[in-house]
């Protein structure tokens, strides 16, 4: 059951989250992932490798954060970019077992634009 609902938390969330494994695996995609990375294969990007997505700088980067995440339990969160022009930050966040042992990571987006609508508007 806990499986389920941490998969709905994810699914609803309004950011794009991209899970991986440590061979950098494309595990999980939340809906909005897919929508916004359409052009690159949306769903289909499931199972193919992040480092498919970037260039040799950016591997090299992603590489470098994995290798801090693996050396303690205490590295578990890189703000890796801010993109202005749609006034958001992202990061990759490391995922461990109850052990803290790394067994994968997430790519997260937040977006820094203050939400206007009325509260508790359910329209």
């Amino acid at each position: 059951m806990l499986n389920k609902l941490f998969k709905s938390i994810i699914d609803q969330d309004n950011a794009n989250v991209v899970v991986c494994d440590l061979d950098h695996k494309i595990v999980y995609m939340n809906p909005i992932a897919c929508e916004r990375y359409a052009k690159r294969g949306g769903a289909a990007l499931v199972g193919r490798s992040l480092m498919d997505c970037h260039n040799p700088d950016s591997q090299e980067k992603i590489r470098k954060v994995i290798a801090w995440f693996a050396e303690s339990p205490n590295n578990n969160r890189v703000h890796t970019f801010f993109n202005p022009a749609q006034n958001k930050d992202g990061y990759m966040v490391a995922l461990r077992d109850e052990d803290g042992t790394l067994i994968g990571y997430y790519e997260k987006h937040e977006y820094r634009d203050k939400d206007e609508s009325p509260f508790y508007t359910m329209a």
